[in-house]
């Protein structure tokens, strides 16, 4: 029986998750998450709640996971060379998620100038820890992702027990309750619509900034 896991996309850069391309891709950060996923199993993210975002409730994405690969297969499939990084290019090649590559010669993993590099482009060996310990990308091509423009759950999506099923703060929820999932699954079938749908937060916050007359 499918799942549902749930969690709070604290930085929305379009880096983790990644929705570019026609596929929706988490190949960084939350490796609880990454390591538990199977097919079918859907992975649903909600905006943060800190006064600088204020989008605690509001759908950034959700996916079915469709294929689950390693890093070297993700690395070496020609179907998500265009999500591997260029820094210097527009922001939605700037953040390529595909940036984990074995290196025969160190004998270790590489890891292409990316959001989890340092920023001189050098490799950030923490991230390459955190991000390795766990060597599995998480593919869907059935989603939809909001970015920082998606609409607010409605509260009725609640488990049995009145909990909701929608995580908030650090970690995770994993929703094993097949109620709860299928009338969140209908709910996001209810919007009709599929795909890249709307800017990352980051992005917006970016345009902003810019563009103060516009706030």
């Amino acid at each position: 029986m499918s799942r549902l896991y749930s969690y709070v996309v604290r930085y929305d850069s379009g880096f983790a998750p990644n929705p570019f391309y026609g596929f929706c891709t988490l190949a960084t950060c939350k490796p609880p998450i990454r390591k538990g996923a199977e097919i079918g199993d859907w992975i649903v993210g909600t905006g943060s709640g800190d006064r600088t975002v204020r989008r605690a409730g509001y759908l950034v994405y959700a996916m079915r996971v469709a294929s689950i690969l390693s890093f070297q297969e993700y690395d070496a499939n020609p179907n998500f060379e265009d999500k591997k990084p260029y820094r210097r290019g527009s922001r939605k090649q700037s953040c390529g998620d595909n940036i984990y590559y074995w290196d025969a010669a160190e004998n270790d993993w590489g890891q292409r100038d990316s959001f989890h590099t340092n920023n001189d482009g050098s490799i950030h060996a923490e991230h390459v820890r955190i991000d390795t310990g766990v060597n599995r990308v998480l593919i869907g091509d059935d989603f939809v992702y909001f970015g920082g423009e998606g609409p607010l759950i409605p509260d009725t999506l609640t488990r049995p027990d009145g909990r909701t099923i929608i995580h908030s703060g650090i970690g995770y929820s994993c929703i094993d309750d097949a109620r709860s999932r299928d009338r969140f699954i209908e709910w996001i079938r209810s919007l009709r619509i599929r795909g890249f749908q709307g800017s990352p937060f980051e992005w917006i916050s970016l345009r902003a900034k810019s563009n103060p007359r516009h706030l």
